[in-house]
């Protein structure tokens, strides 16, 4: 399985038009890919639209990838879409494919860099850490890079902003996060966004 997010910047204004495009787009025929959640950035870079899509092989995410470079129309948004980055992840083995489903009214999407070999024990820290951490709150997607700089970016549905901080303290406080000897293999550079899920997200 493979993930790609794409973050479109949206210029202002645009923003109904670019959701629109993209739910009719990811909705039609001939389009690879399953859209798996669509967010609004309300907490970081702003005038984002962020689309998680899952494809069951690399060859399939390729040609998807290449016909959105390659359109003039791109997600069928037209000039709602100012620019867009892609970024392509796969799941740590032990995580369970990413399902549809309601599951808070934010999302956190985090991104952390990774020191050269960072990812087995990173992968083995979280997998350890989430017996208990889970038990908290839901972790929708835990993914590491297969391109670009050693990344890894993890999504967590909340209730609320005011539960997001409520429930990271609380876990911190029981010494079940963050993940022990995780810390150690992180660069330093870290992305955090509070985001919104649109009308046409699968996760909600």
């Amino acid at each position: 399985m493979r993930y790609e997010i794409a973050t479109l910047r949206v210029p202002l204004g645009g923003m109904p038009k670019a959701i629109a495009g993209v739910g009719s787009y990811t909705s039609g025929g001939g389009m690879h890919g399953t859209l798996l959640g669509c967010w609004t950035a309300e907490i970081g870079t702003l005038n984002r639209l962020i689309v998680l899509r899952g494809f069951d092989s690399d060859a399939e995410l390729q040609i998807e990838r290449q016909r959105l470079l390659d359109a003039t129309n791109p997600f069928g948004c037209g000039d709602a879409i100012a620019e867009m980055d892609f970024d392509t992840y796969a799941p740590f083995s032990w995580m369970p494919p990413i399902a549809p489903g309601k599951f808070g009214t934010v999302y956190e999407i985090r991104t952390y860099r990774l020191k050269p070999g960072g990812g087995p024990p990173t992968s083995a820290s979280w997998q350890a850490a989430m017996v208990e951490r889970g038990k908290l709150s839901p972790l929708v997607a835990l993914l590491h890079s297969i391109d670009g700089p050693s990344r890894i970016t993890h999504i967590w549905p909340y209730a609320s902003i005011d539960a997001r901080f409520k429930l990271r303290a609380e876990a911190v406080a029981q010494g079940i996060w963050p993940p022990k000897g995780a810390p150690e293999w992180l660069t330093g550079d870290m992305q955090s966004t509070i985001a919104l899920p649109t009308a046409i997200s699968p996760l909600a």
